[in-house]
């Protein structure tokens, strides 16, 4: 029986490599079994992997942009929930008033509302969507969060 400590690979599936360019007695003298001339022939010589014989090849066809873009993907406009302490005790905040108040660019996109930092008062939040912290601290100090 073989164990780990005296493995070797199966008789006959190891070959020496060719020694070319030994002298014309090992038979494998003068061209080096290259041929007599031509771009394969020199050193350093041959075409590189995706040479396409003189065609525009598919690497340089194609545009160079890295990685794919998600078409579903849903950007968000995002506020943290200590922005939201400019508005007054029991007020509604919509995306239109983050929108007045400055805090998003734009109505167009759908309103996150995230959790970094804390809030002092009780507000009615409506967005399209919350971050857990968010939710439990608008909760926390009695607020109320509605979802679009």
């Amino acid at each position: 029986m073989r164990g780990l400590d005296n493995l070797s690979p199966s008789p006959g599936s190891k070959k020496r490599g060719k020694r070319v360019g030994r002298g014309n007695g090992s038979g494998h003298g003068t061209y080096s079994t290259r041929g007599c001339n031509g771009q394969k022939s020199r050193s350093g010589g041959g075409v590189s992997r995706y040479f396409e014989g003189g065609q525009l090849p598919l690497v340089k066809r194609l545009p160079r942009h890295p990685g794919f873009k998600n078409i579903f993907r849903v950007e968000y406009a995002t506020v943290n929930v200590d922005r939201l302490s400019i508005f007054e005790a029991k007020t509604t905040v919509t995306p239109q008033e983050l929108y007045r108040a400055g805090l998003i660019r734009s109505v167009g996109k759908p309103v996150k509302i995230l959790g970094n930092g804390s809030l002092d008062r009780p507000i009615v939040v409506v967005a399209n969507k919350f971050s857990r912290a968010a939710r439990a601290k608008i909760e926390a100090v009695g607020g109320q969060v509605e979802e679009l």
